[in-house]
């Protein structure tokens, strides 16, 4: 008698403990508007939890050597369709695996990414997604213990992160 209620005071506590972790997790959409910075732009990001990592379409990407270190720069296109032209400095170069076709090297940058309320700096690769209909894809690394995928669900938060100018570096 003793042991079931403390098998069962056990199963209370846990299930309290994660009633708490799933509540402090915000539930989004497949699909919502990022903010990203630098350039405090707004563009569409598509949430997948298939990804590890985040990519972000870019044009005009160029490399160059600032005080001796590898740099990049690249143009990304708003919703509405304004140019903002960013610099980074260049963190590694990924080799991606692709679905179909061989593997892919792309530069890795550090980017501030707002979605909702969630702001996380964080490793982005650069590519041309001009195919795809998102600019941004936002992968677990970003997502993880903190935010919930509803896929039925489509631009449900707006980016309300207010950081003119995060610190990368």
């Amino acid at each position: 008698m003793k042991s079931a209620f403390l098998m069962f005071q056990m199963i209370f506590v846990l299930g309290i403990a994660a009633s708490l972790s799933a509540d402090s997790k915000q539930i989004m959409g497949v699909i919502e508007n990022a903010r990203i910075f630098p350039g405090d732009i707004i563009i569409s990001a598509k949430l997948d939890t298939g990804a590890d990592n985040s990519s972000l379409n870019v044009t005009r990407l160029t490399q160059f050597d600032r005080e001796g270190a590898p740099w990049v720069r690249f143009e990304v296109t708003d919703r509405d369709g304004k140019v903002v032209t960013i610099e980074r400095n260049l963190i590694r170069t990924a080799r991606i695996k692709r679905h179909q076709g061989p593997r892919q090297e792309r530069p890795v940058v550090r980017m501030g990414i707002c979605v909702g309320n969630y702001y996380k700096e964080t490793e982005v690769n650069l590519v041309d997604r001009s195919r795809f209909k998102h600019q941004l894809l936002i992968g677990r690394s970003l997502m993880q213990d903190r935010i919930v995928v509803d896929p039925s669900r489509e631009y449900t938060v707006e980016p309300e992160c207010q950081r003119e100018k995060p610190s990368f570096e």
